[in-house]
């Protein structure tokens, strides 16, 4: 689980509600049923799966990609000891789904290229329906201001037919922009990020998964576990190159 996402929202809306108070408002103004309901269901896009793609959001956590190359490595060096059947059994030891597909595979004696084609595929799969998730967040968050200001210009109409009543006319003109702040706020303290946060995990993760072709590949050739190490590890993001390799860079 990563608490940075949640943690960066908890401290946006504190910093808002604390802000009002210090101004001498109140929070509980902002809670207001008929623009709530109108900028978030008016902003949703797609619920199909919102549920699991939220919870992917807020807890999604990538591991570091150093413990796969390890892992790699170490399936590597059996290979070339005993052989590439021998990590039939291995197998069930691995917890990575994609790189247990594709070692299933290499021992099944498929061909080198035709496997490449077969992971490569799937990593481009993946990363068209990443972006198609990701964008839904970002369209949200375009959505949802203009969504406020419909939500504003509502209210104002309902001040203009409260015209006689003057004793109302200023909570009537504070409630109409309820509509625009929660959309304003709703697009730039959740949407956005969210559709950010969900883009580079898509990031990381095929990432990883391009790891796993390139230590595949090279266990199936029989290469040497220090050049199959040598070769992931220059393929790690910079933050997570071994530290004598960024001195010799």
């Amino acid at each position: 689980m990563d608490p940075a996402t949640i943690i960066g929202v908890v401290l946006a809306f504190a910093a808002i509600f604390i802000s009002m108070i210090m101004e001498g408002g109140s929070p509980g103004s902002i809670f207001l049923v008929p623009p709530l309901i109108l900028v978030f269901l008016g902003t949703l896009k797609d619920t199909t799966s919102l549920g699991s793609v939220l919870a992917r959001a807020f807890m999604g956590k990538v591991t570091k990609s150093d413990a796969l190359v390890e892992s790699i490595v170490k399936l590597a060096e059996r290979a070339r000891r005993e052989g590439l059947l021998a990590l039939e059994d291995a197998i069930k030891d691995v917890d990575n789904e994609f790189l247990k597909k594709g070692l299933q595979l290499a021992i099944d004696g498929t061909d080198p290229e035709e496997l490449r084609d077969i992971l490569e595929a799937e990593v481009e799969a993946k990363k068209k329906s990443d972006k198609g998730t990701a964008k839904i967040f970002a369209d949200m968050g375009g959505y949802a201001p203009t969504v406020g200001i419909i939500g504003t210009v509502l209210g104002l109409i309902h001040v203009l037919e409260n015209l006689n009543k003057p004793d109302q006319l200023g909570h009537l003109i504070a409630a109409a922009f309820v509509a625009t702040l929660w959309g304003v706020l709703s697009a730039n303290v959740l949407w956005l990020p969210i559709g950010n946060k969900l883009k580079k995990l898509s990031e990381l993760e095929c990432g990883q998964m391009e790891l796993v072709i390139a230590g595949i590949i090279n266990i199936q050739a029989g290469a040497n576990p220090r050049l199959v190490a040598q070769k992931l590890r220059s393929l790690l993001p910079p933050d997570e190159q071994p530290k004598e390799e960024k001195k010799a860079a």
